[in-house]
């Protein structure tokens, strides 16, 4: 075939311009190539010289942040024209292949030409408007003003030679005509606003605020369309996670549009507005009375969100519609290629002269005859059809996080103004909060994302089922009524699956409470060998959680099953109704349009049933979030209340909604008006000396009877004032009420005009924030090193803090750090000492602190630091004695004032109070006496701490599983190693995984799995076969379909059980595994390892694998089993594809590489930032009063805001990687199926069009699946964790439980006697660490009581814990009654001792389980052991005896009360040996003595070993042993040894006289 632009003719007349040189169609066509030749002329020097010295002038860190005038707008007109070029040039290759002998350049040639020209004038605007040189747009404007004039000129002509709309080449003439001309007036807009050119002063841009900050990342509204579309903007980020870990710094800070500041000020405007809506709605009516509106009805919540929010799902639910429009472009494409693959097209062009050239024109249906065209028309519905969507789905995202930021912050505003009786009459619960703040606000989030589903879904049905028909006639209604009959047994299982997993959450919780019980008695189960007992209770309630599972596994497996089962179900019922219906088969291309039409059908009906459920529970949330935004506040009392503090309404009326891009309301502004705290107003003056006066004052807790009445008080100022009375007469309230906390009825409270802006106040219940002791400390205030160690000094707290790991670093709340109730009242004192306030309001600070400490509290903090700094001080008090230092006293009884003045105004005029009080002092003193005999319950405390970090080394050993890898993933050096291991699939893990499931099950999954997908190929396969076939016996062939169907819907219910069901195997094997090894740990492992690790592996990590494993796995096989069948299927059809698969395959494995690693990283930043914005709101609600005392409301709401920011941003990242990731598989799917229709148009001849119809709907199926993939392949990586954790406590070394002695070998009632031989004893904690107890020799008479005393550190505990061999004896031994005990199998030897430590553990459930959970005793037995420990009485009293409740922890009875269980527990066990281990270190004086008594009698013809913490309580022993460093420094009788005064026996028993 000859080339040339004008064709081949013999005659001339193709070049002959004797008509004019206009009326040669080919001329005109060589003027359309000019314009594209001169842009290019003069683009390319420009783009490719020298360009980066114009760009740097202007750089910021974001070269995305200018956009010129109408830039949207002429990135959709270019993507329009490139559109419409396609189309030409397709136009011109078709018509030029009816003309066989010649070759016509100028047909498509300059539509080639004008393609490349779109696409190089979009990249030449792209680098002007980065660079910000506008001047070189001058270019673009001549080039739209020439293409302009040129495509006119041919359209003129095309008009004076009769060529109408009805041919297309016309239509796309008069197309490019409109698109040239729309880009010349985009153009002619730039000149206009920006005035580069013909004008004497250009406009200068600034970059828009959110740019300026450097710290803005997300760019997404910042960036052009094309990089909008296709997520470009995060190639940097998720290709560099590859190398080092995404961190916060690394995503910053969302821009201002986003923030939950802006959303909430759109949010609160829209609620606001129908407020005042509603005033003027009640003067209306109070006008017109008959009008029908109830004007006192809250604000709608639905109508305030749809104000703010509406705009942008309008915008999503467009994007919906468009993509689900064009997803109907599929099936009609193979029903067009299969159709036109045998005839090649249609009828031949009609001819027409265009001068005197004789031209062809062919109309639009003409070409899309063609297959080749149809293909192309396929990938490119494909490929705008996944962008909308993802579009959509983008845009609804990010509408709902800025939903749920602006939630956020309403709920958070709401509750800094909660009245406080609403949250202590329990009417607003911090339950009810949480549960707002982490559930309703999602549900409302995850509704916004499903919405434009509500209204996309009924429309794409329909369009289904208006097409199917058009394929199949009645019967294709028959299917679809399969599907939408089916539809409401989803929403069935649905809702069932939500109640069982109610009901397994309600067993796991128990079973949780249970194992935490466990943990923290673990030491208690294995001295007594009850470990096992207490493990089977466990089990119990896992059994019944498993039982649970199992229903939840069966409803998943059930909604899989019908998932899958159903378009099998609705494919058999419209053939088989076709085939009785017609008489004959349908054509191929029919056949295989309706097959991918019903793929389409099914996901709307199965996402409908879920879009349902979450519409019901978002109704439910937006009434629960109403009705808490209508709840009381607290009174409006501005001056105290906190009204002028920045509230989040500050600087609204300054910004309306800001948009992205160039503001010219600066944002800056509005953020530094809310940080800044405005003082408060001041009081009109009263009088100088008094502090705070309440005159008259009645005040109540909600209901109208009053709590406090007739108050009539002054506190002067710089004085010491005490509130003194008993109990519950009103003191606490009598500090809220002068905050403004309660309810006034009547009167006033004044303060004067001398105050600083906040009160400093000290809570009675002890509150303190998630952060560290320094920060609990300033709360806020600047940080000054004098006064602070004066304040620490003076609340005693500098042991403590040396105590801590990282000192006052150290973060209260976390791993477990839980501070005593005494250290964390004495740390909310420092608070209130530490602010710079004139008033400081104390609410009985001394409560949980012992004798000493609060005298030097009161001396040095109170009566020193406060009184020295002259700061007015309320204190509310018990302790009488203190009342002598006090300037002025307030007396109160039953909600009123007694009694104030001074102390001798109150001895003077009320004697007999005096004398109430004198008494009072005395019974105080006395018990002091007693407090100052035992040893201060703050040692006792400093000792719980320093238990609690005594193997801190250890500890920061084991940490953490993963910070290892993060040390290494910091090394440089090891970068190759750190990006193979961040992207390799655990495959360890997964075989772990696999085989707690069992081998069987794994097999019966991979062959049904397998099966499955094979019978479903089949079952295409022969509907090709079948639509093939012209004649033949039907019946046979529609008998082979309803078998082959048969089978698919069972493997599908096969498959989807087995999954569910290997799940289930595995997840309680691994559980029972877990439970087991941790139970039978030893005791250093306890110690050494965070009991919140510990929990966490049964809570979190078990929910994953009980839950969340299976339908990932589930779901991973079945979309890559479905890819593989479809690339199977397409190959077997024509191998040839085979060849374009491999580099398409190697773009799959780098996307999904780099996507993995990044989303991995994106998940966790989400998680960990979550957690702290759920505990600030809590910690806020428990914390109202104070911190409305201290004033520091916009300090609180800065920080929530902050803390849900960053939470939105991890979020948004993730769901943009999601994006980043779809968009990439769905052109890598797009492409696919271009190259496969591509394949099987060239080599036609090889196949039937069947084959084709079969092979297209395949590839369809693979766009739609090759994200899942990866997306569960990412989400199983991610969830795979857990496994990994569980199976790291898997290795764990058990006790050796087994002993070298058989039991039989052991006597039944051994040890008889109690004589006990300690020969050479060398004990440690580990292998690892030294000895704690070396070469000890001892020997124990049976029945002696010995008492074992010394320093802490000396060894004394080690020794009782060798007794039970619960440390590792590793030279030496115990032998008792003859037996070496490391001998023994450990249950035998545990069982036969008896112990009573020092921390008394109760469980919770029954007396009798606590005292014999082996249920051996008789109940005589029982009452004998209560009646010896003195508690038979109170147990008789109590409901149910011997089956009364013990709550958790045994919180139900005192300390006392609980040590006296645990003797009676002691007595229970008939054993000749007692260990106590500083048994009552923790109890009073008259428990004490009880127990004394009791050991002296009960236990008179038995061996008891005392370890002594209080050294008198051993001076009638039968012998002393002192011990220091792990040896034995003296040891004899008490008498001997108090007689060798220099002895350290004696000098411990003068200490602790």
């Amino acid at each position: 075939m000859a080339l040339s632009f004008c064709g081949n003719e013999k005659n001339t007349s193709a070049y002959s311009v004797a008509g004019g040189v206009f009326n040669n169609g080919c001329f005109v066509d060589a003027l359309n190539l000019v314009p594209h030749v001169f842009l290019l002329f003069i683009t390319f020097p420009i783009l490719f010289i020298g360009w980066g010295s114009q760009s740097s002038k202007v750089q910021i860190h974001h070269n995305t942040w200018l956009h010129f005038p109408g830039h949207n707008m002429r990135w959709i007109l270019t993507f329009s024209l490139l559109f419409v070029h396609v189309c030409e040039f397709a136009e011109g290759i078709v018509s030029n292949q009816m003309e066989t002998h010649q070759l016509q350049l100028h047909l498509f040639m300059p539509a080639f030409m004008g393609f490349i020209a779109a696409t190089t004038s979009v990249v030449y605007y792209h680098n002007i408007e980065t660079s910000n040189f506008p001047k070189l747009l001058l270019v673009l404007f001549i080039y739209w003003v020439l293409a302009f004039v040129t495509k006119l000129i041919k359209l003129c002509k095309y008009a004076q030679f009769d060529v109408g709309p009805k041919y297309l080449r016309c239509c796309i003439t008069a197309l490019l005509v409109i698109l040239y001309g729309l880009l010349m007036g985009v153009e002619i807009n730039v000149i206009r606003v920006r005035k580069y050119v013909f004008f004497a002063n250009p406009q200068k841009v600034k970059p828009p605020e959110d740019l300026q900050d450097l710290g803005v990342r997300f760019l997404q509204p910042f960036v052009n369309l094309l990089s909008k579309a296709t997520y470009w903007w995060m190639n940097p980020l998720i290709m560099g996670a590859h190398k080092r870990p995404i961190e916060l710094k690394k995503i910053g800070k969302l821009p201002i549009a986003m923030r939950a500041l802006t959303n909430y000020l759109k949010l609160k405007d829209a609620y606001e507005d129908q407020r005042v809506n509603r005033q003027t709605l009640l003067i209306f009516c109070l006008h017109y009375p008959q009008t029908a509106e109830d004007p006192d009805r809250a604000p709608s919540m639905w109508r305030s969100m749809y104000r703010a929010f509406g705009r942008p799902i309008l915008l999503s639910s467009t994007f919906r519609y468009l993509a689900d429009l064009l997803g109907f472009a599929g099936p009609l494409c193979i029903y067009g290629i299969v159709q036109y693959l045998k005839t090649n097209g249609g009828t031949k062009p009609s001819e027409l002269k265009f001068g005197k050239t004789s031209l062809y024109f062919m109309s639009s249906l003409e070409l899309l005859q063609n297959p080749s065209v149809l293909a192309v028309l396929l990938f490119l519905a494909l490929v705008l059809q996944r962008t909308f969507l993802q579009a959509s789905y983008y845009v609804t995202i990010e509408t709902g996080i800025n939903l749920r930021g602006a939630l956020l912050a309403m709920i958070y505003n709401k509750i800094l103004r909660l009245s406080t009786s609403n949250m202590s009459m329990g009417e607003m619960t911090l339950g009810q909060i949480n549960n707002l703040v982490a559930i309703e606000t999602n549900q409302l989030m995850w509704f916004l994302f499903l919405c434009p589903n509500l209204w996309a879904m009924p429309v794409q049905i329909v369009m289904g089922v208006i097409l199917l028909y058009y394929l199949l006639g009645r019967s294709a209604l028959v299917g679809a009524s399969v599907i939408i009959v089916l539809a409401p047994v989803q929403y069935l299982i649905a809702t069932r699956l939500a109640d069982t997993q109610k009901s397994s959450l309600e067993h796991s919780t128990d079973r949780l409470k249970k194992t935490s019980e466990i943990l923290k008695g673990i030491k208690l189960l294995k001295l007594y060998a009850w470990e096992n007992i207490f493990c089977d209770s466990v089990e119990d309630s896992r059994g019944k959680e498993l039982t649970s599972l199992r229903t939840f596994a069966f409803y998943t497996s059930m909604s899989i099953f019908m998932n899958a089962a159903i378009p099998i179900a609705a494919v058999l019922a419209t053939f088989v109704t076709h085939h009785f219906l017609e008489e004959k088969f349908p054509t191929p291309s029919a056949a295989f349009a309706a097959l991918a039409l019903f793929h389409i059908l099914v996901t709307p009906l199965f996402l409908l049933s879920t879009v349902v459920r979450f519409a019901v529970k978002a109704l439910v949330s937006v009434q629960k979030l109403g009705e808490f935004l209508q709840s009381d506040e607290i009174g409006d009392d501005s001056w105290r209340n906190g009204d002028n503090a920045v509230s989040m309404e500050a600087g609204k009326k300054h910004v309306r909604m800001p948009k992205a891009i160039n503001r010219k309301q600066p944002m800056r502004y509005q953020m530094d008006n809310y940080e800044q705290p405005t003082k408060r107003q001041l009081r009109p003056k009263e009088t100088e000396d008094v502090a705070v006066k309440v005159s008259n004052g009645f005040f109540t807790w909600g209901s109208n009877l009053s709590t406090l009445s007739d108050i009539n008080i002054c506190i002067p100022t710089g004085s010491l004032t005490m509130i003194v009375g008993q109990v519950g007469c009103g003191k606490s309230s009598l500090l809220l009420a002068m905050l403004g906390e309660m309810q006034t009825i009547d009167g006033r409270v004044h303060w004067s005009n001398k105050n600083r802006y906040s009160v400093a106040y000290a809570t009675q219940k002890s509150w303190l924030l998630n952060a560290t002791v320094e920060e609990n400390i300033t709360f806020g205030s600047p940080f000054n090193k004098q006064r602070y160690k004066v304040v620490i000094d003076a609340c005693s707290l500098q042991p403590d803090i040396d105590l801590l790991p990282f000192g006052d670093q150290t973060e209260i709340g976390e791993r477990g750090i839980n501070l005593s109730g005494g250290q964390r009242q004495r740390i909310c004192v420092a608070r209130a000492l530490y602010q710079n306030t004139n008033i400081v309001f104390l609410d009985d600070p001394f409560s949980a602190l012992d004798i000493h400490l609060s005298d030097h509290l009161m001396q040095e903090g109170i009566l020193k630091f406060l009184q020295d700094d002259k700061r007015t001080v309320v204190l509310v008090t018990h302790k009488l004695q203190y009342l002598i230092h006090a300037d002025w006293i307030i007396a109160m009884k039953d909600g009123s004032v007694l009694r104030e003045g001074t102390l001798k105004d109150i001895q003077t005029h009320d004697v007999e109070l005096y004398e109430h009080w004198k008494t009072l002092m005395n019974r105080q003193d006395q018990g002091l006496e007693k407090d100052i005999q035992q040893d201060s319950q703050t040692t006792m405390e400093r000792k719980t701490l320093r238990r609690a970090f005594y193997s801190r080394e250890a500890k920061n050993q084991m940490d953490d599983e993963d910070e290892e890898e993060e040390e290494e993933e910091e090394d440089d050096d090891m970068m190759s190693t750190t990006t193979n291991r961040r992207s390799k699939i655990p495959w360890r893990v997964c075989w772990c995984y696999f085989s707690s499931g069992g081998f069987f099950m794994v097999f019966l999954m991979v062959s049904s799995k397998l099966l499955k997908h094979s019978v479903i190929v089949a079952i295409d396969y022969w509907l090709a076969h079948w639509t093939k076939a012209k004649t033949g016996p039907y019946s046979y062939y529609l008998s082979v379909f309803i078998a082959l169907c048969a089978a698919g819907i069972t493997l599908c219910l096969i498959t989807s059980l087995t999954v569910e069901f290997l799940g289930l195997s595995a997840a309680t094997n691994l559980h029972h595994n877990l439970l087991n090894k941790i139970i039978h740990a030893p005791l250093r492992f306890f110690d050494i390892t965070p009991l919140g690790q510990i929990l966490n592996r049964f809570s979190a990590d078990t929910n994953i694998i009980d839950q969340h494993i299976p339908p990932t796995l589930e779901s991973l096989t079945r979309s890559t089993l479905l890819c593989l069948s479809a690339i199977g299927v397409i190959s077997s059809i024509t191998p040839v594809f085979l060849v374009a698969l491999v580099p398409l395959a190697v773009c799959f494995y780098f996307i999904q590489k780099y996507f993995r690693v990044a989303s991995r990283d994106l998940q966790d930043l989400d998680d960990s930032t979550q957690l702290p914005l759920l505990c600030h709101f809590s910690e806020t609600a428990e914390g109202l009063t104070t911190i409305r005392a201290f004033r520091h409301e916009a300090r609180f709401k800065q920080r929530m805001l902050e803390l849900t920011d960053t939470n939105n941003t991890a979020y948004l990242f993730l769901s943009a990687a999601n994006r980043w990731l779809e968009v990439r598989t769905d052109y890598l799917g797009s492409v696919i199926v271009l190259a496969a229709a591509g394949a099987f148009i060239l080599f036609s001849e090889d196949c039937s069009e069947s084959l084709v119809g079969l092979g297209l709907t395949y590839a369809l199926t693979v766009t739609n699946y090759l994200n899942w993939v990866v997306r569960n392949l990412a989400d199983l990586e991610v969830q795979m964790a857990a496994v990994k954790k569980v199976n790291s406590f898997l290795g764990i070394e058990s006790e050796n439980y087994e002993g070298s002695m058989d039991s039989s070998q052991v006597p039944e009632n051994w040890p008889q006697d109690g004589e006990i031989k300690i020969q050479d004893l060398c004990v440690r904690y580990d292998p690892m660490l030294k000895p704690v107890l070396k070469h000890v020799n001892m020997y124990i008479e049976p029945g002696q009581k010995v008492g074992i005393c010394g320093r802490t550190g000396s060894g004394k505990s080690s020794l009782s814990l060798a007794f039970f061999n619960m440390v590792d004896i590793f030279e030496g031994k115990i032998v008792i009654d003859g037996i070496d005990i490391c001998k023994l199998p450990l249950p035998m030897l545990r069982s036969r001792l008896s112990i009573i430590l020092q921390d008394p553990v109760l469980f919770s459930g029954s007396i009798r389980l606590n005292l014999d959970p082996e249920r051996t005793c008789s109940d005589d037995r029982l009452w004998e052991a209560l009646e010896i420990a003195q508690l038979k009485n109170m147990v008789t009293a109590l409901p149910g005896g011997l089956d009364a409740v013990v709550t958790e922890g045994g919180e139900n009875f005192s300390v006392g009360q609980r040590q006296l269980f645990c003797l009676a527990r002691a007595f229970v066990r008939k054993s000749s040996i007692l260990i106590m281990d500083e048994a009552t270190a923790s109890i009073d004086m008259a428990t004490e003595n009880i127990l004394q008594k009791v050991v002296m009698t009960a236990f008179a013809d038995r061996t008891v070993v005392t370890i002594a913490h209080r050294v008198h309580t051993i001076l009638t022993a039968d012998m002393v042993i002192v011990m220091k460093r792990g040896n034995i420094l003296e040891s004899g009788t008490p008498e001997t040894l108090l007689e060798q005064e220099d002895g350290m026996f004696a000098s411990l028993i003068k200490a602790d006289m």
